[in-house]
């Protein structure tokens, strides 16, 4: 935050003390208690807009559990043709394809710097995790496809996250979390996706896409970088619900013995 230069002014009182006013480098006169914010161009700042305005307020979404709820692939392909052409496109078209198909989070995905990225192996290299965990992750051809025409446009931005802030003076800089989940789910609206659309819910299809292809339990743990393999089970059984849903559909019809079926039959022509 600015600091903002004042003098004192004002007439001395009888005790031989000047008069607790001030008068910012701009004119504006105003007491001690009541000082008015300015900007560097002269308007009056918000006080929203400094630091520690809302550190007692709570968040709204506080406390809340969202469920596993995984968007389909045409969903998530929808949102992805919703982002346009452009710079700005290209960049949350390439953080969706890393979250989506590297499984990665949403912190991870941000810190990311052009020199964590391999494409001749098609790997990209995350350096802190969660937890301080370092680990490699792997990607198929159709993320670079995606995400080559977005490294080749940050070029020309200073150094810095591989998805940066574009414009302003602090272009080159980290991409904040809450524009990207802000973007993101203006997007699925505008393709019309009636569900919540997170960053960690690209995160929950990775995994069961890997897990219907057959991919071992072990290397899932280490693409989703989960410190234990117990956690990987409870994950999995907690977004891919295809299997009960496959096995309570295929159950049998009822049926009764056909000795049964006679018996009611002569019971029910026997009553008058």
């Amino acid at each position: 935050m600015r600091r903002e230069r004042t003098k004192i002014c004002g007439p001395v009182n009888a005790r031989g003390t000047s008069r607790r006013r001030s008068r910012s480098v701009f004119g504006e006169e105003t007491s001690m208690s009541e000082r008015i914010l300015l900007d560097k161009t002269g308007r009056r700042r918000s006080p929203a807009a400094t630091p520690g305005y809302r550190a007692a307020c709570a968040p709204a979404n506080k406390g809340m559990r969202y469920p596993p709820d995984p968007p389909r692939v045409e969903e998530t392909i929808a949102v992805v043709r919703q982002a346009g052409e452009g710079r700005h496109a290209m960049r949350i078209r390439g953080l969706m394809v890393v979250l989506w198909r590297a499984g990665l989070r949403i912190s991870e995905a941000l810190m990311l710097t052009e020199t964590d990225l391999d494409s001749a192996a098609g790997s990209l290299l995350v350096r802190r995790g969660k937890g301080g965990r370092r680990r490699v992750v792997r990607m198929d051809d159709w993320v670079w496809g995606h995400l080559d025409a977005w490294v080749n446009a940050r070029v020309t931005l200073p150094v810095g996250a591989l998805f940066c802030i574009l414009d302003g003076p602090t272009k080159g800089r980290v991409w904040s979390t809450s524009q990207a989940r802000g973007e993101l789910a203006h997007l699925a609206a505008k393709a019309g996706v009636r569900r919540r659309f997170a960053p960690h819910q690209l995160r929950h299809p990775h995994a069961v896409e890997l897990a219907r292809e057959g991919i071992p339990l072990p290397v899932i743990q280490l693409q989703l970088g989960h410190a234990h393999l117990g956690v990987t089970s409870v994950y999995m059984r907690g977004i891919d619900t295809s299997e009960i849903i496959d096995t309570v559909h295929a159950r049998r019809p009822p049926v009764i013995p056909a000795s049964a079926g006679l018996t009611i039959n002569s019971c029910s022509q026997s009553v008058p």
